[in-house]
């Protein structure tokens, strides 16, 4: 018996996965998970600043795609903690995939580091722009 559900667009891998992962924010959420951020408040303070209905309904789409599990941790009221699953784990790759495109065609780009704040991030994006136009110039 094959309990595969049926595709919602076709059988293609990529057009499936998309189904899943391709909305402005999962991926995004997916990274700070791979970061080490494990709490709804961690998440909610990532440079982009999702809205927090939004992360609230990705969390719960990823978990129900069994690509992040959670675990309450407090009780009263009750709170969750996030981790990536072995599945939302291999999508590492698919990040880094991104990362070395956007840095090699998107210029100004930068590779957000763990811990890495909004400002962080500006200043370094600031004077990678600052080290091409001298190299260049």
């Amino acid at each position: 018996m094959d309990t595969a559900k049926p595709f919602a667009r076709s059988a293609c891998a990529i057009a499936n996965s998309l189904d899943i992962l391709g909305d402005k924010w999962s991926l995004l959420v997916v990274r700070d998970l791979l970061h080490g951020k494990c709490t709804y408040g961690e998440l909610a303070l990532s440079p982009e600043r999702i809205p927090t209905n939004i992360l609230a309904n990705r969390l719960e789409r990823l978990v129900s795609a069994g690509i992040v599990a959670r675990t309450p941790y407090h009780q009263r009221p009750v709170r969750y903690a996030y981790t990536l699953t072995p599945k939302g784990r291999a999508l590492g790759d698919v990040l880094l995939a991104f990362v070395r495109w956007g840095k090699q065609h998107i210029p100004g780009t930068v590779t957000l580091k763990q811990g890495s704040s909004a400002g962080e991030v500006a200043a370094s994006a600031k004077h990678s722009r600052r080290a091409r136009a001298k190299r260049a110039g």
